[in-house]
């Protein structure tokens, strides 16, 4: 009896990870199917733990299909996440002797989800002086961030604040001009993004984007996360400036969404070939998943690439360096051409949901329990 009710369990998980596995295969936009996909490489670690049961529990054409199953799950994941280690050739180049030592055409961006309750402020100005970087992205500042962020615009020539006390505030800094920055709603009301140029030390002008779409929950659809990521992307790709886009994009590196973004934009992925850089969730370290991106056109070579340490937030900060090469675009390894139908299919997702009334998601999650006040 008791190995009847232990084998149902072991089938039932079985079919779970298939289930989670699987299921983004489906072009569905919605939390439930798309929530998966985060779990990529903690599927990997279940297939395998499940497979010394199912080797000592199970015998004969049993044994035969479940060690299939979780074969397939696991190699199938695996599929998705091995383009983030060493042996997949990388997309972002690194630069030649001569672009490394010219640091006019260089750019640093430091970018950091600060967690708007988490009241640490020192811990994120510490990592931004010591690390002095041209860009300090900011991501979910409300007015007692911004205020407590003062003290380094001593280090910026510019400075551009959005007090949000939803979890959408954002902070740029920089050391280099900025041209006709413009803040946005692209896709959701209370949900912004900044588009800028920004100016090298040696004149030449790239174009930055940073974005903080929605989260995905289980309990809502993924269209304002998906077209924001989307819409990113296809300016990027039509823009006439070298273009960068970064920030939390609330979204994994291996997923469905950030690699149809990829095919539509032509941008690069820096870890690809690498490593994951997961950055979320700092205090779960078996649940980590890289949420917070660079991407950036062809144009530009790697210099460095770091996740830094905690600041008291649920994620890492991280700082990339890249250096401008004006003469070449080459690619280790290029994104894969778009699908026929693939920007037909977002323009209608994003003409929907910019159609659509409603509160952008996770605006009320900083909340305190006691009294339902902000931190």
């Amino acid at each position: 009896m008791l190995l009847t009710i232990a084998l149902g369990i072991l089938w039932l998980l079985i079919a779970l990870l298939v289930l989670f596995t699987f299921v983004s295969f489906l072009k569905i936009p919605h939390g439930l199917v798309r929530g998966p996909e985060f779990a990529r490489v903690q599927w990997m670690f279940v297939a395998a733990i499940l497979a010394v049961p199912v080797w000592f529990a199970m015998d004969g054409t049993p044994r035969l299909v479940a060690l299939v199953l979780l074969a397939a799950t696991l190699v199938t994941n695996a599929v998705f996440v091995g383009k983030f280690t060493p042996l997949w050739p990388r997309q972002s180049l690194d630069p030649s002797a001569a672009l490394r030592a010219d640091t006019d055409r260089h750019l640093s961006i430091l970018a950091s989800n600060i967690k708007m309750s988490n009241r640490e402020y020192h811990r994120i100005i510490d990592v931004a002086r010591n690390r002095d970087p041209d860009i300090l992205i900011v991501i979910e500042t409300d007015g007692d961030w911004i205020e407590a962020l003062r003290p380094l615009h001593e280090n910026f020539e510019t400075v551009h604040e959005i007090d949000l006390d939803t979890g959408y505030g954002m902070v740029l800094m920089s050391k280099l001009p900025l041209r006709g920055l413009a803040v946005r709603e692209v896709i959701t009301e209370g949900v912004p993004s900044i588009r800028t140029a920004v100016e090298l030390r040696d004149g030449t002008p790239i174009r930055l984007y940073v974005v903080h779409p929605e989260p995905p929950i289980a309990s809502h659809d993924t269209k304002g996360r998906d077209g924001e990521i989307a819409r990113a992307g296809l300016e990027a790709r039509d823009d006439t400036l070298p273009a960068i886009i970064a920030g939390d994009l609330n979204d994994v590196a291996w997923s469905s969404t950030t690699r149809r973004f990829q095919r539509l934009s032509g941008l690069l992925d820096p870890r690809v070939g690498r490593g994951f850089f997961s950055t979320f969730n700092v205090d779960w370290p078996p649940f980590r998943w890289p949420l917070d991106h660079l991407f950036h056109g062809p144009q530009f070579r790697l210099v460095s690439l770091e996740r830094l340490s905690d600041v008291g937030s649920d994620h890492f900060p991280v700082i990339f360096t890249l250096a401008l090469d004006r003469t070449e675009t080459d690619t280790a390894s290029s994104p894969e051409d778009a699908e026929s139908d693939e920007e037909e299919d977002v323009e209608e997702m994003i003409a929907e949901e910019q159609a659509s009334d409603r509160e952008a998601i996770g605006s009320d999650w900083e909340d305190e329990e006691e009294g339902g006040k902000k931190d």
